[in-house]
């Protein structure tokens, strides 16, 4: 029974993980379109994209997605709100090649008022033929960070640096806009508002919502890979782009929390599975976990002394069931567990970072979980047997006729209770071939 319930609520956790999005995230509940896309010219088509929080992967494909829907329908513009504190590198640099080359306008509106375009953001807005700002934004702080919680070293902090101010420079050069403060903002992590930004060139303009900004875009032109565009934007459609479902699974299993608590699980399914062999659940449970960590191993930076400490832990749990340690292998994998979740996603910016609550909460759970399972299997193996030839052995039996004894409703045969009367009280002291051995009891 104990076995079961905890199977059960390890299976409904992954399940829950799996259909829940990442805290924070916010994803469009439906797609928005003011009139059929065929009752208007295709001219004034314009794809809605809504993007809060990290920048990863996911983003990288749902970005390349509306890019090639907006080509495929000769869309008018693609505008990307954006309210982002950062995000991971390789996906930064795959998403801005994208911007740069797509055959399609693409406009970059950090909005709606109180957002913000950090780190990779602002190499997203530099990279996008318009940049657009909402009232009361920020956008800067874009210098490049290592993970493992250290600092990099001169030659490697220069080289990734350069590179970096290489990048935004370039972006700053093809869309005319200012590249000194560009480096500054990679160099010295330096940022501003938006009436700052547009003072100085780093956007084009401040529209306080989609109506004003379509506006104000009217007739404005772009370059593109084909040649000059004069955008079309009186009486526009506008549809909204949602996340697909493969997109919504992707992200959440791509968070860096998730990440650990499918770590977490896939070591405890294997745990339990040890624990008590023929279970099945926790095991399947487990290995589909892992799996799907180690699938987000790929998308993420993942530093690997993160995932040894975790499965560390794992070994640690498990030696708990031959080693008799008084709870320590149990207290030093919780540890393990911990610095594991701490290490796990290389980078040093907090917002790109496992939760510390979370990994609190994870460790101390997963701990409890194990010692109470110690705790049941030791006891099991403690209490005598109750059932079968075993447990006969301690218990009392009365003497009948013919050699017989009576115990626990039947009649068994028994040496040692020739000249005894009937009734007589004999204690069993050993089974052999289904003979019993007894002596007088005292009692």
């Amino acid at each position: 029974m104990r076995h079961a319930l905890i199977t059960t609520l390890l299976g409904l956790l992954l399940f829950s993980v799996v259909l829940s999005g990442p805290a924070g995230a916010q994803v469009p509940d439906s797609v928005e379109v003011t009139k059929p896309v065929s009752a208007v010219e295709k001219e004034s088509l314009v794809y809605i994209m809504e993007l809060e929080g990290a920048i990863g992967v996911v983003t990288d494909m749902r970005i390349q997605d509306a890019i090639s829907l907006a080509e495929e329908n000769d869309a008018e513009l693609l505008v990307i709100m954006l309210d982002t504190p950062g995000g991971f590198v390789n996906a930064t640099w795959s998403i801005c090649k994208n911007m740069l080359n797509s055959p399609v306008p693409i406009c970059v509106y950090i909005g709606p008022s109180g957002a913000r375009a950090g780190s990779a953001g602002v190499y997203m807005t530099y990279a996008a033929h318009i940049a657009a700002m909402a009232p009361s934004t920020n956008i800067g702080a874009a210098h490049p960070v290592s993970g493992g919680g250290q600092e990099i070293d001169s030659v490697m902090n220069e080289k990734i640096t350069n590179d970096a101010v290489a990048q935004i420079k370039a972006a700053a050069e093809k869309r005319g806009r200012n590249a000194e403060w560009a480096e500054e903002a990679v160099r010295k992590s330096v940022s501003i508002t938006n009436k700052e930004a547009l003072e100085i060139g780093v956007i084009d303009l401040i529209a306080s919502d989609l109506d004003d900004l379509y506006a104000q875009l009217d007739g404005h032109t772009v370059e593109l890979p084909n040649g000059k565009k004069a955008l079309a934007l009186a009486g526009v459609v506008t549809e909204r782009l949602k996340t697909t479902f493969v997109q919504r699974l992707l992200q959440v299993v791509a968070d860096p929390n998730i990440v650990f608590i499918l770590f977490s699980i896939g070591g405890l399914g294997l745990v339990l599975e040890l624990y008590n062999p023929g279970a099945i659940l926790p095991g399947v449970v487990g290995a589909i976990s892992l799996i799907l960590a180690f699938w987000a191993s790929s998308v993420l930076p993942i530093n690997y002394a993160g995932v040894a400490l975790i499965l560390l832990a794992v070994i640690l749990f498990i030696a708990e069931i031959k080693i008799p340690s008084a709870g320590l292998l149990t207290v030093g994998g919780v540890i393990s567990l911990f610095l594991g979740g701490l290490m796990l996603i290389d980078t040093v910016d907090p917002s790109l970072q496992v939760s510390k609550t979370l990994l609190v909460t994870v460790a101390l759970c997963v701990g409890v979980i194990v010692a109470l399972v110690i705790f049941f299997v030791v006891k099991a193996q403690r209490n005598k047997p109750f059932i079968g030839e075993s447990g006969l052995i301690g218990k009392l039996a009365e003497v009948r006729r013919n050699g017989l004894v009576y115990v626990d409703g039947a009649l068994w045969k028994a040496e040692g209770v020739d000249g005894l009367e009937s009734g007589t009280k004999v204690e069993i002291v050993g089974v052999d071939n289904l003979v019993l051995k007894v002596k007088t009891s005292k009692s």
